[in-house]
């Protein structure tokens, strides 16, 4: 088994590519409007006691206590997982693999 914890995944997810992954998977032009529309425009602000710093652009990541983070983690996913089948089939393992992922702490297990 491999264990593994994916370090600032959430504030590391890339918008394009979870927009070009809604579209390739074929979902509907009104859902891809739809997170299109959501992950447009966001702005961050940090706060430290009483001191915060003006809003700024957050052209990439995902609020980790947002309700569409799981979603969105799951499109992001998708295609790192047909990457990766696609690359493991190329090899052949004389094991089954299973993979887990629990939002971005993960296992492969043989």
């Amino acid at each position: 088994m491999v264990a593994f914890d994916i370090v600032q995944f959430f504030p590391s997810l890339n918008h394009e590519l979870i927009i070009d992954t809604i579209e390739l998977v074929g979902f509907l032009p009104k859902v891809v409007k739809f997170f299109s529309n959501y992950l447009t425009d966001r702005y961050t602000i940090y706060i430290w006691n009483y001191f915060s710093l003006s809003p700024f652009p957050a052209s990439i990541g995902v609020g980790q206590g947002s309700a569409l983070s799981p979603v969105l983690l799951t499109f992001y996913f998708a295609l790192i997982l047909h990457l990766f089948k696609m690359q493991a089939s190329s090899f052949d393992f004389p094991f089954a693999m299973s993979t887990f992922f629990f939002v971005d702490n993960s296992f492969f297990i043989s």
